[in-house]
């Protein structure tokens, strides 16, 4: 675990932001595949996808203990362990307390986070460079003259709904069928005063359709499926459903953002069934994720690719 200790020793002073501090999953670092170290300010987690000794954590422990003191002397030290292993998690408080409710920034944004409970806390911090992307291309189109309008599909708590209408965009329709989640990202949009503009579909995608198609056209759809969520999404045989439906709900010259987080499952996996399924589509960009999630290989990171549907040629 020389790796991760040696990534705690040289920790800067805890930023505002949540972000990853030290990345085992992406194996750069042999031994400490493992290993991953968040903070969601003022909280540090710590996450083993592998059983790990009492003796090793207690390791652990002391090097956070010891790196904190340097950079925060006299302030509490909070940090959570967690546990992942063969489907199941287990989250331990190893010291200090998590604050109840839970807010955390990003880019200036804020967010309600639960880092005690179950395996995802709320804000996926690999998908920053995406948020940053529609933060942009939201921007961008601001003074469109009919605004911009947004589908977020499989929307979980709604971080890309409340970068999207900070950044200028008039709608954003949030489609999930988890009701705590899409609860979250209403509290979310609260947080950050976006009163106006966002409306939550706690609904599943697949029977939807009738009720997201009415409400477009779009000019940015956002795809960001679980890869595998048993009774729910399946990306080997569902991703290409949701392909289908792109060319229908884009109005001309927008874009779609495809996302897909499935170490197995390459890059060609997205552009050949694209290719084959929603031809009108162009290919744009793969968005580059965070430095601190370099992997050994970029086919088995996170994957986010941006589309665009032609505008129409005037004759």
């Amino acid at each position: 675990m020389q790796a991760l200790l040696n990534a705690i020793a040289t920790m800067a002073p805890m930023s505002t932001d949540a972000l990853r501090v030290f990345h085992g999953r992406g194996g750069l670092y042999p031994g400490c595949e493992h290993w991953v170290l968040d903070v969601f300010p003022p909280v540090w987690v710590l996450t083993s996808f592998q059983p790990v000794a009492e003796e090793e954590l207690a390791i652990v422990g002391a090097a956070l203990s010891a790196r904190w003191e340097q950079l925060h002397p006299g302030e509490p030290l909070n940090w959570v362990f967690q546990t992942r292993h063969e489907g199941r998690s287990e989250t331990r408080l190893m010291a200090g307390s998590v604050p109840d409710p839970h807010v955390v920034t990003e880019q200036g944004a804020r967010y309600r986070v639960h880092v005690a409970r179950g395996q995802n806390h709320g804000l996926f911090l690999d998908m920053a460079e995406g948020r940053r992307w529609v933060r942009d291309y939201a921007a961008a189109r601001s003074a469109d003259r009919y605004g911009l309008k947004v589908l977020n599909l499989f929307a979980y708590t709604c971080a890309f709904s409340v970068v999207a209408l900070q950044a200028g965009a008039k709608q954003v329709v949030n489609v999930d069928m988890a009701q705590g989640a899409i609860a979250i990202g209403q509290q979310n949009h609260q947080l950050n005063g976006l009163t106006t503009g966002a409306s939550f579909l706690a609904h599943d995608i697949f029977s939807t359709w009738g009720k997201i198609t009415r409400g477009g056209p779009y000019g940015l759809v956002i795809v960001d499926p679980p890869s595998f969520q048993r009774g729910s999404f399946v990306a080997t045989k569902d991703y290409a459903r949701l392909m289908r439906r792109l060319p229908d709900l884009l109005a001309p010259g927008g874009h779609a953002l495809l996302c897909l987080n499935a170490p197995e499952l390459d890059t060609a996996f997205l552009q050949d069934q694209m290719r084959e399924i929603a031809p009108e589509l162009e290919f744009v960009e793969r968005v580059a994720n965070p430095a601190v999630f370099a992997d050994v290989s970029q086919e088995r990171s996170l994957k986010v690719l941006a589309y665009r549907l032609p505008a129409l040629e005037l004759v």
